[in-house]
C-alpha cells in the first residue's frame, strides 16, 4: 500500500520533532556526555522503530498485539530519553499521536497517561520539591494529548466510513450500469421482435394468403413453391420472434405470464396478490404483449420496494378495441409528480411506442393505481 498524503505529512512532522529534540539534546552541555549519548540513541531507536514497524502497521491499519508491543517499546525508549535528559519531554508531541494511530482509543489513552507520568516520576526522583508544577503540566499535557487522540480517531473513523461509502457507491454504480445495459438489451430485443412480427411475419402471411386466393389448389408448381418458401420463412421469423421475446411469453399466453408474475410477487414480498382477467383473451402483437408484461413487472416491483402494502390486485381486461392492465395496491402512495424514482417514465415511453397511455393515481389514503391501456 502506498503512503497517503496525510501519512507523508505525518512522516515529515515526526522527522522534524525527532531531529529538533536530538539536536537540543546534543547541545545540552549541562548534562554529561554519556547521558546525552544515551538520550540521542533512544531518539534514534524511536525513529528506526517508526520506520521499520510503526509505519507499516499504520499503513495496514491493524490494531494487533504487535501494535501494542511496538507502543510499549516506544514508551520504554521515551522513558529512557527523559531519565537521561529531561528536556526530551518534548518528544511527547511525536509519541502521543503514534499511540492513537497504533492502538484502540482506550489503550492509547492509558499509554498517554503513563507517558505523561514519566516526567513527573523522573522529577520526583531528582527534585521532590518541584512536583506540584510538574503535576499541573502533566495534567494539561494529558488532556491535550487525549483531545488530539480523540480527534485523530474521529478523523480515522470518518475516513473509513467515507471509504466504505465510496465503495458502496461504486458497487451501486456498477450494478446500475449492469441493469441499464440489461434493460437496453431487453428493450432492443423487444423492438426487434416487434419489428419482425409486424413486418416480415405479417408480410409472409399476406403472401401466402394472396397466392392461395389466386390459386387455392396450387396447381401451378411455381406458386406452390412460393407458398412453401413463404411458409418456411414465416416459421423462421416466428422462431426469431420467440427467441427475442421475454421467456415468460415464450411458452405461455400473456394472461398466464401476468398471473405468474402476481404469484411470484406474493411469494417473494409476502403480500397477497390477486389476478383477474375480464374479456376473452386473444393474440396480440408481440411488442404489445411485451409492453404489458413489462408494465406488470415494473408495477409489482414498485409495490414491493416502496408501497408497504398489505394487499395488491392485478387486472388484465380485454375489450374489442383495447386491452388494459391495472395494478392497484393499498400502500402509502406517493406524489405522482415525483415519479422519476419509480420507473414510470420508462413505462410511459414503452406505452407510447405502441400507442398506449399510462395513468397513475396515488394518495396516502387510497394507495396507488397504475393503469395501462393499449389499442389492440
Amino acid at each position: 500500500m502506498s503512503a497517503t498524503p496525510s501519512l507523508k505529512l505525518w512522516d515529515l512532522y515526526f522527522l522534524v520533532i525527532a531531529v529538533a529534540v536530538a539536536t537540543a539534546t546534543l547541545l545540552a552541555d549541562w548534562q554529561s556526555p554519556w547521558r546525552r549519548a544515551v538520550a540521542v540513541g533512544a531518539i534514534a531507536g524511536m525513529a528506526l522503530l517508526y520506520v521499520l514497524a510503526a509505519r507499516p502497521l499504520i499503513l495496514r491499519d491493524t490494531q494487533s498485539t504487535l501494535s501494542l508491543l511496538v507502543s510499549l517499546v516506544y514508551l520504554l525508549l521515551f522513558g529512557t530519553a527523559i531519565a537521561c535528559v529531561p528536556l526530551t519531554t518534548w518528544l511527547m508531541f511525536a509519541v502521543i499521536p503514534v499511540f492513537f494511530m497504533l492502538l484502540p482509543l482506550r489503550r492509547a489513552i492509558v499509554l498517554v497517561v503513563v507517558a505523561n507520568l514519566i516526567p513527573v516520576v523522573t522529577e520526583l526522583w531528582a527534585d521532590p520539591g518541584g512536583i506540584a508544577i510538574d503535576l499541573v503540566i502533566a495534567a494539561i499535557s494529558t488532556a491535550a494529548g487525549v483531545c488530539i487522540g480523540v480527534w485523530i480517531s474521529g478523523m480515522a473513523e470518518q475516513s473509513e466510513q467515507r471509504a466504505q461509502l465510496i465503495a458502496e457507491l461504486e458497487a451501486s454504480r456498477a450494478e446500475l450500469a449492469r441493469l441499464s445495459h440489461e434493460a437496453g438489451v431487453a428493450q432492443e430485443r423487444t423492438r426487434l421482435a416487434g419489428e419482425i412480427h409486424d413486418t416480415l411475419a405479417q408480410g409472409f402471411t399476406s403472401i401466402i394468403t394472396l397466392i392461395q386466393a389466386a390459386d387455392p389448389s396450387l396447381r401451378d408448381e411455381r406458386l406452390a413453391l412460393a407458398v412453401r418458401t413463404a411458409k418456411e420463412n414465416l416459421a423462421e421469423s416466428r422462431a426469431i420472434v420467440a427467441a427475442l421475446s421475454p421467456s415468460a411469453l415464450a411458452s405461455s399466453s400473456l394472461p398466464d405470464a401476468v398471473r405468474r408474475q402476481a404469484s411470484r410477487f406474493s411469494r417473494e414480498a409476502g403480500v397477497p396478490a390477486t389476478f383477474r382477467q375480464t374479456g376473452d383473451a386473444r393474440d396480440l402483437p408481440t411488442r404489445v404483449e411485451v409492453v404489458l408484461l413489462r408494465a406488470a413487472q415494473e408495477a409489482l416491483t414498485n409495490v414491493r420496494r416502496h408501497a408497504g402494502a398489505s394487499e395488491t390486485a392485478v387486472l388484465l381486461a380485454y375489450s374489442p378495441e383495447t386491452v388494459r392492465l391495472v395494478v392497484r395496491d393499498d400502500g402509502c402512495g406517493f406524489d405522482p409528480a415525483l415519479e422519476g424514482g419509480y420507473g414510470l417514465p420508462g413505462m410511459r415511453s414503452r406505452a407510447a411506442e405502441v400507442g398506449g397511455t399510462l395513468t397513475v393515481h396515488s394518495s396516502g389514503e387510497s394507495g396507488t393505481t397504475i393503469e395501462l391501456e393499449i389499442p389492440a
